[in-house]
């Protein structure tokens, strides 16, 4: 059975309540609220137009204000105006659903519903959108406002055609995508992919897998407790800690990593700083200086470092086990390459510089290969 509650203003209006109605500046402004039951309801659906705030709370029933601001030559035309407006509440089996309609107006709606639902789907076509307290999911889509998300216990999908992402704690997996707005996250605890045409990501915690991707904006990232895969079309890209394998492309700015368990970089143009970083290190700039700090005590694999113009600098660990193969093109003199371990000779091969050896005995290959610069292999002091 489908119960359904339709409160039209035009209904208001009929029954003598006129004084719901008030100036605003240029503006007429209408005001109304209601409530429904809901149990045993564990989805949520809400279709809107304009501002829309959808929160759960320590209640049993659904709640909501809505508000509808109209412009009208006088309050006649204005009220004719209010009266198209229309909020339904319907109800299907384990659903619930809103829908506001504020016709030639513009719409603020506020809901409260149980926080205990499972899912919350929440629609605006033109709004700023706001999420929080849900102990399940939450899908959140509109069509070109900011969107806030915070005390997510379920997973979150988020979508907006423009505006920015404001994100606080979300504790399930993540799933962000804005045409062109900056994406910021508090706290995200599942896997989380964040997507923007163009703007700024900066994301102080991350519990697992972070994927982060912009057009042409920054990556900021703070504490990562897993691997982090970022792309960018132009900006820097700055990791604090990540507790796997930093994975970075960009087009056209720095990479600074503070700790990572390997590094796999991809640069077209901007210089990369990696400091306590083990296991596999892949990294390659094609205009750009390399700064490269290994890890005491946590070995390397297999690693190459490269720069088509730049210096390249290593700082190994004095007890780090690892075999040098260094070469760099286009070398004036055996400066270009400057050892301070005795173990690694250098010498000069036709028109490049050659430097070969093994520290504490040999490990890993650790190559590092450049063009003009100068390579730098130092010993952590």
């Amino acid at each position: 059975m489908v119960r359904i509650l339709i409160l039209g203003l035009s209904c208001l209006a009929a029954a003598g309540a006129q004084s719901d109605i008030s100036r605003d500046g240029s503006f007429w402004v209408r005001s109304m609220s209601g409530a429904s039951a809901v149990a045993p309801a564990t989805r949520l659906r809400v279709v809107a137009s304009g501002g829309v705030r959808v929160c759960g709370a320590a209640q049993d029933q659904l709640t909501y204000t809505w508000k509808v601001r109209v412009k009208g030559r006088g309050e006649t035309e204005a009220r004719n105006k209010l009266n198209a407006a229309v909020i339904r509440v319907t109800r299907a089996s384990d659903l619930v659903s809103l829908v506001a309609r504020p016709g030639a107006g513009i719409g603020a709606l506020d809901v409260r519903v149980p926080k205990t639902v499972k899912e919350a789907a929440i629609y605006t076509s033109d709004g700023n959108l706001e999420a929080c307290d849900f102990d399940g999911s939450v899908r959140a889509q509109t069509g070109g406002g900011v969107v806030k998300a915070d005390r997510i216990r379920g997973d979150l999908r988020a979508d907006t055609g423009g505006g920015d992402v404001e994100l606080g704690s979300i504790e399930g997996q993540v799933r962000v995508v804005t045409g062109g707005g900056r994406i910021t996250a508090v706290s995200l605890g599942g896997e989380a992919n964040l997507a923007t045409g163009g703007g700024d990501i900066g994301v102080q915690q991350a519990g697992a897998t972070l994927h982060v991707s912009t057009g042409g904006g920054g990556i900021r990232i703070g504490r990562a407790g897993g691997p982090v895969i970022a792309n960018t079309g132009g900006g820097p890209i700055e990791i604090s800690q990540a507790l796997g394998t930093v994975t970075t492309r960009n087009v056209g700015g720095p990479v600074q990593v503070g700790a990572a368990r390997g590094v796999s970089c991809e640069n077209a143009a901007g210089g990369v700083k990696l400091q306590n970083v083990s296991g596999s290190l892949r990294v390659s700039t094609a205009f750009g200086s390399i700064l490269a700090q290994l890890l005491a005590g946590q070995p390397i694999t297999d690693s190459f470092l490269t720069t088509a113009n730049g210096d390249i600098t290593v700082v190994i660990p004095s007890n780090l086990a690892v075999t040098i193969q260094a070469r760099n093109q286009s070398a004036d003199s055996m400066r270009r390459i400057v050892s301070e371990f005795p173990g690694v000779s250098v010498r000069m091969d036709g028109g490049q510089v050659v430097a070969e050896g093994v520290i504490n005995g040999g490990g890993p290959v650790l190559r590092i290969a450049g063009t003009g610069g100068t390579i730098f292999i130092k010993r952590q002091q």
